[in-house]
């Protein structure tokens, strides 16, 4: 079996050539990238439906906008909590992913973790890639590879995620980044 080298906590961003409406233009954050597949969480879909409406007690440490994300299509019932951690080590029922970026235990009593959490998202589901899955659709070119900041997963804009990330790129990705919506209208 081939060695996988892990992508965990870096972003796929979606080639304007990826036609899955599940993925269009989407900012994927990898949670977890071994042999065994691929999770990550979409971070650029927000819902219309508050945190308040599904975890009242995690509401008030949510950030801006204060919705659910739909991270994904698989388990679209189960809830998934991203929180960016600043600083050394994270409280109690906060595990890192990268950096400053890890996952919040949603059983965990809000109070013992809110006071450290620098921002937080909630997910409704998750992007889901079995063995070897991934790294074919990435050799077919439907994902670009790039590094993920801590303010990815609190952006207060989501739905400009997708050109921000490219735009902090350098070269051709920044380019990318202007391509239109819809290129038949060019």
């Amino acid at each position: 079996m081939t060695e996988v080298s892990s992508l965990t906590g870096r972003l796929l961003v979606a080639t304007p050539a990826l036609a899955d409406p599940h993925f269009a233009r989407a900012v994927v954050l990898l949670l977890d990238h071994d042999g065994q597949g691929s999770l990550g969480v979409v971070l650029n879909r927000p819902t219309p439906v508050d945190v308040a409406d599904i975890l009242d007690d995690w509401a008030r440490y949510a950030g801006a906008p204060p919705v659910v994300f739909q991270g994904g299509p698989v388990q679209l019932d189960s809830a998934l909590g991203v929180a960016v951690v600043p600083g050394g080590e994270g409280p109690p029922g906060w595990r890192r992913v990268h950096g400053a970026i890890g996952l919040v235990d949603l059983e965990t009593p809000p109070e013992t973790l809110g006071a450290a959490l620098g921002s937080l998202r909630i997910f409704a589901g998750y992007a889901g890639w079995g063995p070897g899955q991934l790294e074919d659709e990435l050799t077919e070119g439907a994902w670009y590879v790039v590094e993920s900041e801590p303010g990815d997963v609190s952006s207060p804009a989501p739905e400009r995620l997708w050109r921000d990330v490219l735009r902090r790129q350098r070269g051709e990705l920044a380019m990318i980044a202007t391509y239109p919506d819809d290129p038949s209208l060019n």
